[in-house]
């Protein structure tokens, strides 16, 4: 039984008492929504309590709050009851595959990881013509071998986070108009969903590759209240790995202040989305017109964001140079190279594993590769064995 409430023109489903975790979108179906009573919203990140990362804990971590009618995902009706770290069966040696965590992998006799990187030159040039003899990975230090290479233009799925506080009134129009060039200025298969965060994530559109459909959700916006950037973080980060249909992920995130209302720090919200696969993120910054020491705490933060997993921060000196960033993003995404290895690491062995990937082409001088800086290795878990009704006789 679900209890329909209705405030400030957006819709909640209040949780009956047997619902005891926050679910995203679609987690239990493809029209049950939850999501933990309102607590008082924290108005300073002083005042707001940090909670410990435990991805066994779903009510601990920040969830997309549904508005409106988004479309709901192809695979709205995962099981939500199986173990995350249970292997898929019966997957086709050679084949990218979708784990039941939402981490995609290439399987043949064991997990194969996979890099996605942006290379450029000295002068910030993308480099777009290199071999797979023209990248190194190591990981932990150790020098691994690369198993399979591919550089083209692949469907992406991606989140489009824009902030939705007060301080952003002013600019949403450009901001908006923007993040709908970059959808046209992509892969015309990729699929995008919009969130509109401010002490709240919403999710206000789901994935679709609509470009009308996501500028209706990126029309949702009253720009008021502080800054949860974090949290909308790991939520959209959770959203891709449960409804994303595409390997390859990404971010774009759009504010103009730093983080003031976050149950997560930024440690953690890099973690969470260093656990579940890495999509790249890109970050905007904003920062033209904001008190000079939320800007820098802001520019640091997004540049930490970014840098983690891959992406690139951008921080334009004006409204207008926005747009123009957002095309870059664009191209940057269309123009990476996929590079996959079998870690030298038993799969048993838990825990954050470093990467780092360079590149060498004597025509090109000096290459800078920007890639994800690590993942979470997780111990594949073997399903308890069904005993036998000859086994259950006494």
């Amino acid at each position: 039984m679900r209890l329909m409430v209705s405030l400030e023109s957006r819709t909640y489903l209040r949780p009956t008492p047997f619902v005891v975790a926050l679910m995203l979108l679609g987690c239990a179906g493809p029209n049950l929504f939850s999501q933990a009573p309102a607590a008082q919203t924290p108005q300073t990140q002083s005042s707001a309590p940090s909670i410990t990362y435990d991805p066994t804990r779903p009510e601990l971590q920040p969830s997309l709050e549904l508005d409106r009618d988004p479309i709901v995902s192809p695979d709205a009706e995962d099981n939500a009851g199986v173990n995350p770290s249970t292997p898929v069966i019966g997957d086709k040696a050679g084949a990218i595959q979708k784990r039941q965590d939402g981490i995609f992998t290439m399987h043949e006799d064991v997990d194969e990881v996979l890099q996605y990187c942006t290379v450029v030159d000295e002068k910030g040039k993308l480099v777009s013509d290199l071999t797979l003899n023209d990248f190194r990975i190591w990981e932990d230090g150790v020098l691994q071998t690369p198993k399979s290479f591919q550089h083209q233009d692949v469907p992406v799925s991606i989140g489009i986070l824009v902030d939705n506080s007060g301080s952003m009134r002013d600019k949403r129009v450009a901001v908006n108009q923007a993040a709908l060039n970059l959808v046209k200025a992509s892969n015309p298969h990729d699929a995008a969903f919009v969130v509109n965060f401010s002490d709240r994530a919403f999710l206000d559109q789901g994935f679709t590759s609509d470009v009308a459909a996501l500028n209706r959700g990126l029309a949702h916006y009253d720009a008021k209240g502080p800054t949860a950037l974090y949290d909308a973080v790991a939520a959209s980060a959770d959203e891709l790995a449960k409804h994303a249909t595409q390997p390859k992920q990404a971010l774009l995130i759009i504010t103009d202040g730093a983080d003031n209302a976050s149950r997560l720090n930024l440690e953690q919200a890099i973690r969470r989305v260093q656990n579940l696969g890495g999509p790249v993120v890109y970050t905007i910054g904003l920062l033209f017109d904001t008190d000079k020491a939320e800007a820098q705490k802001a520019r640091s933060d997004l540049q930490a964001l970014s840098e983690e997993t891959g992406g690139i921060a951008y921080f334009p000196a004006s409204l207008q140079d926005v747009d123009a960033i957002a095309s870059e993003v664009a191209h940057d995404i269309r123009n990476q190279y996929t590079i996959g290895y079998h870690s030298t690491k038993p799969s048993s062995q838990e825990g954050y594993r470093t990467v780092r990937v360079e590149a060498k082409a004597p025509k090109h001088g000096k290459l800078i590769v920007r890639t994800r800086k690590g993942y979470y290795a997780k111990k594949p878990v073997t399903p308890p064995r069904t005993q036998t009704a000859q086994e259950l006789k006494p």
